[in-house]
């Protein structure tokens, strides 16, 4: 039977798993699954559970995400109703035994994180107003009012903070995360716990105490990060690390003393990783380092949600790793040995862990987004789900091939895909597809636009270079060095390439990536005419106006381009000096610019920069704004608009490579 070819409609076929929580026993198994819905240009989501290997869905009607177990057969979900009250959370209780979803409660404010401490008290996490912290007490009427002032100050923004907006969520300014307190029963009881100006990161419940990180952000925020409990039973707050010298995340209990993953940022900056570390008497002690990022760096463009990075459970921590071109799961016993629990290749996304199993979302080179269980010490690894089987039974899915080569006296590799119905006596185009990050990886995964392009008839190659992730810092740490040590190993990658696979012809090279991909667009287009055109997603042109404007601008410009800061003239020469848009005059590749106006990553001002100085030297470019749209365009965006970006991509690589 002949192959059919991936297409790019065939996103709307694909379910993306999310969420994965056992139930406190361990007899169930909760997800989410969301899947396109394209009259209505957006995601709907499911509640599946599964038990004893076996999954069914659970919720059909209205599109519902999981909030946590209560119990051992209760879930606690949101649902999305169409006459639903801005800034207020509807949460409804189902019993997953049988029987419909029945309101709980209704919250005073858009829940971010909910926990339970212990029967009728949750410790809840949302988002409140500096300006009005105890918004949540107003009653309906007073509500009403401060809507109505608000529509008419909809036509105006003010702000007088940094970050004033953030990538996904929008004007930010004024807005923090406020740690809350709820007593549920027949009066519902809220009590907020931090001071409006501070600012909650995460937080754990273990026993009757609250482990909250975060700090105050009074007109910037910090990149550091101090540690606080909240004792429920006599509701005293105690300050367990008060220093701003660390960034911390990831906090876990281990045998009654508090852990966290923390970097000082001293020796390889803010993309330094993580140390496990023990946090008592006021003080913060590395006891681990483990040389990788303990969550999933393999970049992709099939799944949507999340979920756990990693799990303490019975005094162990179970976490996912990132290790060379994929993900593994790891796991450190109470004195900190480490055991390899799972490393078959390809991307590991979320898991869980119960008394008796492990479960875990996995991608494959030929599979979409499942999920696995296995035993407790790694055996019997097998998959539950059949999410996305039939998605592609019949389709033509090639085969990475692995392609070794040394730049810079660095072994690396990556990947070629083989065109469809390849013939031997043919020349072929092809695509270099440059990764994000750039502290990510390529893995051997199934690329959906990566597929698209090679049933078209494209060669298909990529990988990862100096700065990826999957090593140790010393490999990922490119400050200072954006644009040659990296631009280097890309061209001596397509050199590689080309060298081995002499069908393609190298008159028809495209070139595209995102975001970090983006920005080595605009320099590999800046710094050689080798591609015959060129894609530049999400990008960064100037690295001082994206420092001044981006959401994470004002500490990663910098830090990136190795300027101790934003002002002076050494500072704006070093970061002039890695910004594509000082060697724009060199520019002769059609150049396609993909861009959406609610970007605060990687704002629109910096597609816009390139694509005029390439417009006024009349090389030829196309810019196309994605209006509504963020960072996460070609990840999570509408539907529609996922599904225009990559027509117009593909249709510029058509046009001038003179594929039909």
């Amino acid at each position: 039977m002949k192959q059919k070819p991936v297409e790019i409609r065939d996103l709307l076929s694909f379910r993306y798993p999310e969420n994965l929580q056992y139930s406190p026993d361990g007899t169930w198994l909760a997800f989410q699954c969301a899947q396109a819905v394209e009259d209505k240009d957006t995601y709907h989501r499911d509640v599946w559970i599964a038990k004893d290997g076996a999954a069914k869905q659970l919720t059909a009607t209205l599109s519902t995400s999981i909030v946590l177990w209560d119990d051992d057969s209760h879930l606690i979900v949101t649902r999305q109703v169409p006459d639903s009250t801005p800034g207020i959370t509807e949460l409804y209780k189902i019993d997953v035994t049988g029987g419909e979803a029945q309101k709980w409660i209704e919250l005073p404010f858009a829940l971010s994180q909910m926990k339970k401490v212990h029967d009728g008290l949750y410790a809840v996490t949302a988002s409140i107003d500096k300006n009005d912290p105890d918004a949540y007490k107003d009653s309906a009427e007073t509500r009403k009012k401060k809507s109505e002032g608000r529509k008419k100050e909809a036509d105006y923004q003010v702000v007088d903070e940094v970050p004033f907006w953030f990538n996904g969520a929008g004007f930010v300014n004024g807005q923090r995360t406020a740690l809350f307190m709820v007593e549920t029963g027949e009066t519902i009881r809220i009590r907020r716990i931090t001071a409006p100006l501070f600012d909650v990161s995460e937080f754990i419940v273990q026993d009757d105490t609250v482990y909250y990180a975060g700090n105050t952000k009074d007109r910037r925020m910090s990149l550091y990060t101090r540690v606080y409990a909240y004792h429920t039973d006599t509701k005293k707050k105690e300050t367990l690390y008060g220093k701003n010298t660390h960034s911390i995340g990831g906090l876990m209990i281990l045998n009654g003393q508090l852990y966290a993953q923390a970097s000082d940022m001293k020796e390889y900056g803010v993309n330094e990783t993580a140390n496990i570390c023990v946090i008592h008497d006021g003080r913060i002690e590395t006891v681990l380092d483990p040389h990788r990022s303990l969550y999933n760096s393999v970049a992709g463009d099939t799944m949507l949600g999340g979920g756990k990075s990693s799990v303490v459970h019975n005094d162990a921590v179970y976490t996912l790793a990132t290790d060379d071109d994929h993900t593994c799961i790891w796991k450190y016993d109470a004195d900190r040995n480490k055991t390899v629990l799972f490393d078959a290749g390809g991307a590991l996304f979320f898991l869980d862990v119960s008394d008796k199993a492990i479960a875990f979302a996995r991608e494959t080179k030929d599979s979409l987004g499942e999920i696995w269980e296995m035993d407790l010490d790694g055996r019997n690894a097998h998959q539950i789900t059949a999410l996305n089987t039939d998605v592609l039974n019949d389709k033509y899915v090639a085969e990475p091939q692995r392609i070794d080569y040394t730049s810079e006296g660095e072994k690396l590799h990556g990947w070629v895909l083989m065109p469809k119905d390849f013939d031997p006596k043919k020349k072929y185009p092809a695509v270099l597809d440059v990764h994000g990050g750039p502290r990510a990886i390529y893995s051997d995964i199934f690329f959906h636009e990566m597929q698209v392009w090679a049933s078209k008839g494209y060669f298909v190659f990529y990988t990862n270079i100096r700065g990826s992730d999957g090593r140790d810092d010393a490999f990922a740490d490119i400050r200072d060095r954006y644009g040659y040590v990296d631009f280097n190993n890309l061209m001596d990658f397509t050199d590689a390439v080309l060298a081995a696979y002499p069908n393609i012809d190298p008159k028809r090279v495209c070139e595209t990536g995102g975001s970090y991909g983006g920005f080595m667009t605009n320099w590999i287009i800046t710094h050689t005419d080798r591609f015959c055109c060129a894609a530049s997603q999400r990008s960064i042109s100037n690295w001082i106006s994206m420092s001044f404007i981006s959401d994470i601008g004002l500490y990663f410009g910098p830090d990136q381009c190795g300027a101790p800061g934003l002002f002076g003239d050494a500072n704006t020469a070093k970061l002039w000096e890695h910004s594509p848009l000082r060697y724009a005059d060199n520019v002769k590749t059609p150049t396609l610019f993909i861009h959406s106006d609610k970007d605060y990553r990687c704002p629109l001002p910096e597609g816009i920069q390139m694509m005029q100085a390439l417009a006024v030297r009349n090389i030829e470019t196309r810019l196309v704004i994605f209006h509504g749209e963020n960072h996460e365009l070609s990840r999570s965006g509408k539907p529609s608009h996922r599904i225009r970006r990559l027509n117009e991509i593909t249709g510029w690589f058509d046009k001038h490579t003179a594929v039909k």
